[in-house]
């Protein structure tokens, strides 16, 4: 079986053209077009597709929205913008919302087929302008993060390295020799300091500031 493209595009002409040339990939499958946002996530939570093609300017729904609703909702969906923009304030979103590729739309056609097939394989793909924008904006934000950091108290440091392990609430305390409920609060203020939404989060946080290996 093919890997299943939905492609997500306002533009008629640019939708096509992708249709005619992916369709010559033996490996690939077109499974549905969508003309906004809304109908991307729609289609992609039917359709239920490899990979979608996303532009990030639509009506009704931009593809950043677009992006964060299909992974909210199926997470295992990969996304790759296919856009015309490459500034800081369009490749950062689409990156947070969980887009795992980043193209311009005059990517060649043969390297487009390349960064499919290795986005389908795990691989995030990334243009270089895009990777350019995220490693600054990755710089800036650990050293913000770093900071953050700071506020922590030893014991929340320690209870965030339990939560990077994997560990759930009761077994932390039983690691660390204290309550749940002890355990729950420096869960509560530490998610607070470093401004994370849910354990996860703070998992990836503690795991990109190195907190396993101190």
């Amino acid at each position: 079986m093919g890997i299943r493209i939905l492609i997500a595009d306002d533009h008629h002409v640019v939708r096509r053209g992708l249709v005619f040339f992916l369709k010559t990939q033996h490996d690939i499958e077109i499974v549905g077009e969508a003309k906004n946002g809304k109908e991307a996530v729609d289609l992609a939570m039917e359709l239920k597709p490899d990979i979608v093609l996303m532009d990030l300017i639509m009506p009704i729904m931009d593809g950043i929205e677009a992006t964060r609703q299909i992974k909210q909702q199926d997470p295992s969906i990969r996304i790759m913008m296919l856009t015309s923009f490459s500034d800081h304030d369009h490749v950062i979103p689409a990156i947070e919302a969980g887009a795992a590729g980043y193209q311009l739309k005059d990517v060649e056609p043969d390297e487009l087929v390349r960064a499919i097939k290795q986005l389908m394989g795990g691989e995030n793909q990334l243009h270089p302008k895009a990777t350019t924008h995220l490693l600054s904006h990755l710089t800036n934000k650990n050293s913000d993060e770093k900071k953050s950091l700071d506020e922590l108290t030893r014991r929340e440091r320690d209870v965030l390295k339990e939560i990077a392990s994997g560990k759930s609430n009761k077994e932390i305390a039983s690691s660390l020799y204290i309550t749940e409920k002890t355990v729950k609060t420096h869960v509560s203020n530490l998610l607070a300091k470093l401004e994370c939404a849910d354990r996860t989060q703070a998992a990836l946080y503690a795991v990109r500031n190195g907190i396993l290996d101190k």
